[in-house]
């Protein structure tokens, strides 16, 4: 009878075993020996056999996860068993990237030079514009800062200042000392974001005082650049964003 052939996934599985199993013994072997400690005493240590410890350390066993367990706990070292990154997932940050895109993607229609997080002081890399859009005509700078979900309001505020600050700084050194540096935050609309722009009319509105129409104007049909900070809302599935209607003050 003709012999059956072992399919190609059971083939990769033990190729990777092997190796894994070569990679973990070693990292266990060396770790133990840096202890001083005998396989023995890893083995008292563990609640395991001398032998399993040897077979694990020469690559010999088959992996099962509760000795492996052990082994950590007894070294005091972190196990960590996980799948990597599956191929079909999206970037972590999609949320923010589709509304940093969609913002590149206005501006350029209203005629505005582009920049995707652009940094605002080389000494500190992560301290970057989400979207950085210039007007050489007009001399502005523009921070665009976008919100997928709320996080610190007062930590953003800081950071959004410093950063128009540093862009200030920059578009005088490109435009001449008549330069300007402007600040708007593009925010999701969800209801989440809606409550919490709600819950604390009087702080956003003190932070953003300026028309909400008359940035989307700018942003989306090149209008006149406000000379304040603003907010708009932003809705990546209809690929727009309007206006923030304030609240009446009473």
């Amino acid at each position: 009878m003709p012999r059956s052939h072992r399919p190609s996934i059971a083939i990769d599985a033990e190729l990777r075993l092997l190796e894994r199993r070569a990679r973990i013994g070693a990292a266990i072997k060396a770790a133990r020996s840096r202890r001083r400690w005998t396989q023995a005493e890893l083995a008292r240590r563990a609640f395991l056999g001398r032998m399993v410890i040897a077979r694990i350390e020469y690559g010999r066993t088959r992996l099962d996860l509760e000795a492996l367990e052990r082994v950590a706990l007894a070294l005091a070292v972190p196990l960590t068993v996980a799948l990597g990154r599956d191929p079909r997932q999206d970037v972590a940050d999609a949320g923010h990237l589709s509304m940093q895109d969609l913002v590149l993607r206005l501006a350029k229609r209203a005629g505005f030079e582009r920049q995707f997080e652009l940094v605002t002081r080389p000494s500190e890399p992560w301290r970057s514009a989400d979207v950085c859009l210039g007007s050489a005509r007009r001399r502005v700078a523009i921070d665009v800062e976008c919100w997928n979900t709320f996080g610190d309001i007062g930590a953003g505020a800081r950071s959004s200042s410093r950063k128009v600050a540093e862009l200030r700084e920059i578009a005088i050194a490109t435009w001449g000392a008549e330069a300007r540096a402007a600040l708007v935050w593009v925010v999701r609309d969800t209801v989440a974001n809606r409550r919490i722009v709600a819950s604390y009319p009087d702080v956003f509105a003190a932070k953003f005082p300026w028309s909400s129409a008359a940035w989307v104007a700018a942003l989306t049909e090149g209008g006149p650049i406000p000379m304040g900070a603003g907010l708009v809302w932003c809705d990546v599935r209809a690929g727009r964003i309007f206006a923030w209607r304030r609240a009446a003050q009473k």
